[in-house]
C-alpha cells in the first residue's frame, strides 16, 4: 500500500520532521545490509524485473480521501514478496525507492509529498527487511516461508500507516493522524489479499518460470476485475449517499435549515474542498451566501467561485463544468485558475422555468483527481433535489405567512393577533397592562363606492404604512377586518393607554393621498385593556370593537370599554320585536339589484333584497335582522314578504311587456321547513308568475352542513320549475364536484373574489376555475360585486354570462328602479320577444 497525498498541506515545512528521521534510518539498514550482501548488486536483471513490476504496481484501484488528501491503495504487496524471497537486501530497498521515485514523478507530486513517499516506502521497506533477518532463513517455497513473508509485510504496512498517522497529525493536526487510523481497515484488507496472491505468484514461479507467463494473464485480469469493483462500489457508495442527502434534504421545513443539511454532505460526496449554495433574494426571502470547506467545522458565508461565472452559469441556465476531463472549458479554467480553483461544477437550480439559485462545488481533493461527468450528473440530481425543497419551504413558509397576515397589507391577520394577545396575557408583568387599541377607519366604504375598491385598498395601504410608522417599535400592529386595524402593546396603566390612543389618532389625522385625491381620513378608536376588561383575546377584540363603535359619534373619536355598551348581540335582542311589527305594520322595504347579461348587456332580472329602516336604529344592517328573525321564527314571515313583493312585481313587469325574472335569498333554516315548497307553489299560482322566472338563491357556507338534510327540499322546488342558485360560491369549503350531486342551475360566485380578480392573480385564477368548471357543467354562471370596466371585461372574456353589482347599479326601491329603468335602459326586440337594454354602462 502507497499513500501518495493528493493535496498541498498547510504546512509542507514540518513534513520533514517526519521524512528526515525515515530517509535516516534508510541509510543506515541500507549500509548494514550491503556489508552481510557485498556481491548485491550482480542480481541486476532480477532487480530490473521487479523494477517494471513494481511501475505496473502503481495503478491504483481504491481512493480513500483524508480531509484534504486522497491516498491510493495499489497492488503493492504482489511485487514486495516477490521482492523479498529473490533479491537481496540491499536490492529491494533500491528497487523500491527508485520506482517510488518514478512513480511520485510521474504524478507531480510536490517536493515534500515526493520526498516523504519516497522516505516512507524505502523504510517500511527497511522494516520488513530486519524482520526476515531476525527470523530463521527462508528455504524453499513451503509454510514455512509463507509464515516469514507474512510476518514481514505485516510490518511492513503497519509502519506504513503509522508513518501515515504521524505525518497527517503533524501537518494537519491530531484528527487527521486519528482519522489516517480509523481508515486502516479497508487497506488492510486489500493487504491480506495482494499478499496472498503475491505468495500463490511465488509457488507458481518456485514450481516453473513458465508460470510467469499465466501469472503475467492472471495478474492483468486482476487489476482489471479490481478496478471493475472499486468502479462499482464507488457507484454503489455514490448512490447510497445521494439518496441519504436527498431524504436528509427532503426533511428540511425552512430555508435556514437547508444549507446545514447540504453542504457539508455535498462537499463529502463529491470529495471537493468547497461546497458552494447561492440563493438569489425573492420576495421576504433574502440571498442566500454560504460555502461548506473541507477545513472548517461551520459554514462560511462567502464563496471563491468568481461572481462573473456564477452570474453566467443562472443567466444561461445551464451547468458549467471547468476541469481537465472536460476538453471545453479550457477559457473557464483560466478564468477559474486566476481564483486558484483548479475545476469546478456550478449547476442553476431551476423552479419551473425561473433560476432561483445555484449549488457549486470546487476543487475536487487530490492532485491527480479531478471532477468527470459523472459528477456532474450526480451534482445536478441533488440540485434539483435542492430546487424542490427549497420551493417547497418558501412555499410552506408563504402559505403559514399568510394564514397570519393580511393579503392587502402585510400585517398580521385576527388569527395572529388573536395569538399574540394571548402570549402577552401569559406573561404580563404586574406593573403593566396589555392594552388593544382598536382603528376604524371613517370614510373607507365612502371612498370604495365613489372611486372604486383599488383606490380604497390604496387608502388601507396608506393607513398600514401610517400606523406602523407611528405605533413603536414595541408594538404590534395588524389588521383584523376590512377597515379595522389593531395595536396590542404594554403600557403602565388604563390612563396612559387612552393618552396614547389619543395620541396616535391624531397623528393619524394628516391628509393621505389616494390617486391624485387628497382625503382627509379619521379613525375611531376603541380601547380595551387586560385584566380589565376580559382575560382572553377573543373577547378583548369583542370588546375594542364595541368601544370603537361608541368612538365613532364621540368628536375626540376615542372610546374606552365599559359595561354599559350595548354588545351587537344584545341591540339584536332588542330590535326582535321592533322587527315582529314591522313586518305586522308592512314597514320593511324589498329593494331591486338588476342583474344582467354580459355578452349584450340585456337587463334580464334582479335580486329581491330586505331592507329596514328602524324609526330609532335607522337603517339595520340586513344580517342583523335577519339573523333576528332566525332566532326568534320570523324567518318564515320574512322570506315570505321578499318573495311576495317580488312576485307582484314579477307580474307587473310582465303585463307591461317587460318580462324579467326575481332571485330571492334563502336560509338553511327556511329550507329545512318541510312546508316551505308547498307555500312556493301556493304563491306562483296566485301571482301568475311562471315557475321558471323564480330564483332562489342558498348560500353554499350555509348550505354545507345540512347538506343530507336540505336535499329533499330542493328536489321538490326543483321539481316546481323554479332555479335554484347557489349563492356566495368559494367561501365554503366544498368541491366543484359537490355540483353535481345538488338539483341547482346556477352558481354565484362571491362578490369577495369578484372585486379581488382585477388586482388578484388568486382571486382570477378561482373565478376562471368556476367559470370553466361550471359551463361544463351545464350551469348558469353569475358573478355579483361587478365594480369596474375591468372586472367586467375580464368576466366577458372568460364567458361569464350574467353579472349584478354597482357597476351597473345598487340595491334600489321600486319607485328609484322605475327611474333607472327609463334612465338606464331601452327596448330592443330579440327572438324571443323585446327585452331592456342598457344603454351605457356607468
Amino acid at each position: 500500500m502507497v499513500g501518495r497525498p493528493a493535496t498541498q498541506r498547510r504546512s509542507a515545512q514540518y513534513a520533514w520532521l517526519v521524512t528526515n528521521p525515515m530517509a535516516l534510518f534508510t541509510l543506515v539498514c541500507l549500509s548494514f545490509f550491503w556489508a552481510a550482501h557485498p556481491r548485491w548488486y550482480e542480481a541486476w536483471a532480477a532487480g530490473l524485473i521487479a523494477f517494471l513490476l513494481y511501475i505496473v504496481a502503481d495503478i491504483g484501484v481504491f481512493n480513500v480521501v483524508i480531509g484534504r488528501s486522497t491516498f491510493s491503495v495499489i497492488v503493492y504487496e504482489v511485487p514486495f514478496v516477490l521482492a523479498l524471497y529473490y533479491l537481496p537486501p540491499p536490492m529491494v530497498i533500491c528497487v523500491v525507492t527508485v520506482s517510488m521515485i518514478v512513480c511520485q514523478w510521474r504524478s507531480r507530486m510536490t517536493p515534500a509529498k515526493l520526498w516523504f513517499n519516497v522516505a516512507k516506502t524505502a523504510a517500511s521497506a527497511c522494516v520488513a527487511l530486519l524482520v526476515i533477518a531476525a527470523l530463521p532463513d527462508i528455504r524453499g517455497a513451503g509454510p514455512g516461508t509463507w509464515a516469514i513473508l507474512t510476518a514481514a509485510v505485516a510490518v511492513n504496512f503497519l509502519f506504513d500507516i503509522a508513518a501515515l498517522a504521524a505525518i497527517m497529525s503533524v501537518v494537519q493536526g491530531l484528527r487527521a493522524g486519528q482519522d489516517v487510523l480509523r481508515a486502516i481497515w479497508s487497506p488492510m484488507l486489500i493487504s491480506g489479499i495482494n499478499l496472498t496472491v503475491g505468495l500463490v505468484f511465488l509457488v507458481a514461479l518456485d514450481t516453473t518460470w513458465w508460470a510467469a507467463i499465466l501469472l503475467v494473464v492472471l495478474a492483468a485480469a486482476l487489476i482489471t476485475v479490481l478496478r471493475s469493483f472499486a468502479e462499482f462500489f464507488r457507484q454503489h457508495r455514490t448512490l447510497a449517499e445521494v439518496y441519504e442527502l436527498t431524504q436528509a434534504i427532503r426533511a428540511v421545513d425552512t430555508d435556514a435549515a437547508l444549507p446545514d443539511v447540504l453542504l457539508g454532505r455535498t462537499r463529502a460526496l463529491m470529495r471537493s474542498e468547497y461546497a458552494t449554495l447561492w440563493l438569489a433574494p425573492q420576495g421576504r426571502h433574502p440571498e442566500v451566501l454560504l460555502t461548506a470547506r473541507v477545513e472548517n467545522k461551520g459554514l462560511l458565508d462567502l464563496s471563491p467561485t468568481p461572481a462573473s461565472i456564477r452570474e453566467r452559469s443562472v443567466a444561461d441556465g445551464q451547468t458549467m463544468a471547468a476541469g481537465p476531463r472536460f476538453a471545453e472549458s479550457q477559457e473557464l479554467r483560466r478564468e477559474l485558475r486566476s481564483s486558484k480553483i483548479k475545476d469546478a461544477i456550478i449547476v442553476p437550480l431551476r423552479s419551473g422555468q425561473t433560476t432561483i439559485g445555484s449549488l457549486e462545488v470546487l476543487n475536487r481533493l487530490g492532485d491527480a483527481r479531478s471532477f468527470r461527468p459523472a459528477d456532474v450528473q450526480v451534482l445536478e440530481t441533488i440540485a434539483a433535489h435542492v430546487a424542490a425543497a427549497v420551493e417547497n419551504t418558501r412555499l410552506v413558509d408563504r402559505l403559514r405567512h399568510d394564514a397570519y397576515h393580511d393579503r392587502l397589507t402585510g400585517l398580521p391577520n385576527r388569527r395572529r393577533i388573536t395569538d399574540a394577545l394571548a402570549q402577552s396575557v401569559r406573561v404580563r408583568a404586574e406593573q403593566d397592562v396589555v392594552a388593544i387599541l382598536l382603528f376604524d377607519v371613517d370614510g373607507q366604504r365612502d371612498v370604495n363606492e365613489s372611486m372604486g375598491y383599488a383606490a380604497g385598498d390604496k387608502l388601507l395601504a396608506e393607513v398600514a404604512e401610517r400606523l406602523l410608522a407611528i405605533a413603536g417599535p414595541g408594538a404590534l400592529v395588524g389588521r383584523i377586518g376590512g377597515d379595522e386595524f389593531v395595536v396590542t402593546l404594554r403600557a403602565e396603566s388604563t390612563d396612559a393607554t387612552v393618552e396614547l390612543a389619543t395620541e396616535m389618532r391624531e397623528r393619524m389625522r394628516g391628509p393621505m393621498t389616494v390617486g391624485k385625491l387628497t382625503l382627509d381620513v379619521d379613525t375611531a378608536v376603541g380601547v380595551a385593556v387586560y385584566p380589565d376588561h376580559g382575560v382572553d383575546p377573543e373577547t378583548l377584540l369583542q370588546r375594542a370593537e364595541l368601544a370603537a363603535n361608541a368612538a365613532k359619534v364621540l368628536p375626540y373619536g376615542v372610546q374606552l370599554f365599559h359595561p354599559a355598551l350595548e354588545s351587537r348581540a344584545v341591540r339584536r335582542l332588542g330590535i326582535a320585536a321592533d322587527l315582529r311589527k314591522a313586518l305586522d305594520n308592512d314597514e320593511l322595504n324589498v329593494y331591486f339589484q338588476p342583474k344582467v347579461t354580459l355578452a349584450d348587456r340585456h337587463l334580464v332580472g334582479v335580486e329581491c333584497l330586505a331592507r329596514w329602516q328602524h324609526p330609532t336604529h335607522g337603517e339595520v344592517a340586513p344580517e342583523d335582522f335577519v339573523a333576528v328573525a332566525e332566532h326568534t321564527g320570523q324567518l318564515s314571515r320574512l322570506t315570505e314578504r321578499v318573495l311576495s313583493e317580488g312576485l307582484r312585481r314579477c307580474r307587473e313587469w310582465s303585463d307591461a311587456e317587460r318580462p324579467l325574472s326575481i332571485a330571492v335569498n334563502l336560509s338553511v333554516r327556511t329550507l329545512l321547513d318541510s312546508r316551505f315548497p308547498d307555500q312556493v307553489e301556493a304563491m306562483l299560482a296566485s301571482s301568475g308568475v311562471p315557475a321558471a322566472q323564480v330564483t332562489f338563491e342558498i348560500s353554499e357556507p350555509g348550505m354545507l352542513g345540512d347538506i343530507e338534510r336540505v336535499l329533499p327540499t330542493l328536489y321538490r322546488l326543483r321539481d316546481l320549475g323554479v332555479r335554484l342558485s347557489v349563492d356566495d360560491f368559494g367561501t365554503g369549503a366544498s368541491s366543484l364536484s359537490y355540483l353535481r350531486q345538488w338539483p341547482v342551475h346556477e352558481v354565484k360566485i362571491d362578490d369577495s373574489f369578484v372585486q379581488g380578480m382585477a388586482t388578484d392573480s388568486g382571486d382570477l385564477a378561482i373565478v376562471r376555475a368556476v367559470v370553466s368548471l361550471s359551463r361544463e357543467f351545464g350551469l348558469t354562471v353569475v358573478a355579483e360585486g361587478v365594480e369596474s370596466e375591468l372586472t367586467l371585461d375580464l368576466l366577458e372574456e372568460m364567458g361569464c354570462e350574467i353579472g349584478q353589482g354597482y357597476l351597473f347599479s345598487r340595491p334600489l326601491p321600486y319607485e328609484r328602479l322605475e327611474a333607472w329603468f327609463n334612465a338606464q335602459t331601452e327596448p330592443e326586440t330579440t327572438p324571443t320577444g323585446e327585452v331592456r337594454r342598457l344603454r351605457a354602462v356607468i
